[in-house]
């Protein structure tokens, strides 16, 4: 996110984001009517870092169809 999605965020309580490719700013859910209803917004000690916690409206989030775009883990080794 830049300041103009986040400032959008704030003003409409669903997110925005920036995209670096093709730089501009969209609306989640927009096209497609999946937007993401802000509840909380959170930053880190650092100011560096964003947690949005959402309510999904409609089924996906994701161009895959999933719905989280974080469906992917990683396998984590122990010593």
């Amino acid at each position: 996110m830049n300041r103009e999605s986040i400032q959008q965020t704030l003003e409409t309580g669903e997110a925005h984001y920036w995209s670096r490719s093709p730089s501009e700013l969209w609306h989640k859910g927009a096209t497609s009517g999946h937007i993401q209803r802000v509840k909380a917004l959170y930053y880190d000690c650092d100011a560096d870092t964003l947690l949005l916690k959402i309510e999904q409206v409609g089924d996906v989030a994701c161009h895959t169809g999933a719905r989280s775009r974080f469906f992917n883990s990683v396998p984590l080794t122990t010593k």
